[in-house]
């Protein structure tokens, strides 16, 4: 990978190349990414293709400054940690969604990451309101973080009966929770970035994922809160969860909070696709 992206991706962050990977150094990356670089879904509302290749993504968070969703945050987190030293392979995972019910293959992708002092770690830049820190993949204890209290357990059986094809180890698969809830259930194999393409189509064209349905923009701030602009409504949540909305009335007001809080700069507001379709076919303002 070009050294020159590289070192804009870690200017990016706030930061210089570091000496060794660590985990010290993954935690202290992890976090930056957090705050500095969006989740965001605005290319599927923009006409935007999402290609899933690692020139492309880091041209986009890099050059073009812009966040992404999961597979592409955490698809040029990989390339990143990979250029520095790390250890690094790509997880499928599902993610859990009312009563309890898994999305679709492909759902969701996760980073394990080995570090040179020893560690196997869970990371995951992608996935909106998460852990602030990577959290110890071997590790089936309580693991304390900003984010709340997660738990790393085995998976046990799926709808299907099936365990997981596991990791190397024939280990199962994993499953991941926050505050006791589960987030989502992890596949060890690894993969490669080329087979989530079915996953970002999906949540590009279903009516049935809440991309499709919805702007979001988020990131973590300083403080550990978070900063969020769902549409117009933009949200701040502080550290303790108290949240303070208030909604923009003007596309002047949702350009200026793209570009001012999120690094954004747009030449027009998103809007979501399932309305702008719509507006196409009546031939009308909706």
């Amino acid at each position: 990978m070009d050294p020159a992206l590289i070192d804009g991706y870690l200017r990016r962050l706030g930061t210089e190349r570091p000496g060794r990977p660590t985990a010290d150094v993954l935690r202290e990356l992890h976090l930056r990414h957090l705050r500095t670089v969006p989740f965001e879904n605005l290319s599927l509302h923009l006409g935007e293709e999402i290609v899933l290749a690692e020139e492309r993504l880091l041209e986009k968070i890099v050059d073009r400054r812009r966040g992404g969703f999961c597979y592409e945050l955490n698809g040029a987190f990989a390339v990143l940690l990979r250029a520095l030293g790390f250890e690094v392979a790509l997880l499928a995972a599902r993610t859990y969604g009312k009563e309890g019910l898994l999305g679709v293959p492909y759902d969701h992708l996760a980073l394990r990451v080995g570090t040179a002092d020893g560690g196997d770690w869970l990371a995951d830049v992608g996935f909106g309101a998460h852990s602030h820190g990577p959290l110890a993949i071997g590790e089936r204890g309580e693991q304390r973080d900003p984010g709340g209290v997660f738990r790393v357990t085995e998976a046990g059986a799926d709808a299907a009966d099936v365990r997981g094809p596991g990791g190397p180890a024939g280990s199962e698969d994993l499953v991941v929770l926050c505050d006791g809830t589960p987030q989502y259930r992890l596949e060890l194999r690894p993969r490669a970035l080329g087979d989530f393409r079915i996953g970002a189509w999906w949540h590009g064209t279903s009516p049935d994922s809440h991309f499709g349905r919805s702007l979001v923009c988020s990131r973590l701030t300083g403080q550990g809160g978070r900063i969020t602009l769902g549409g117009r409504r933009l949200t701040l949540t502080a550290p303790d969860g108290e949240k303070e909305a208030v909604d923009l009335t003007s596309d002047a007001e949702v350009l200026e909070v793209y570009r001012e809080r999120f690094g954004i700069a747009l030449d027009r507001v998103p809007e979501v696709r399932e309305r702008s379709v719509a507006r196409e076919r009546a031939g009308t303002n909706l």
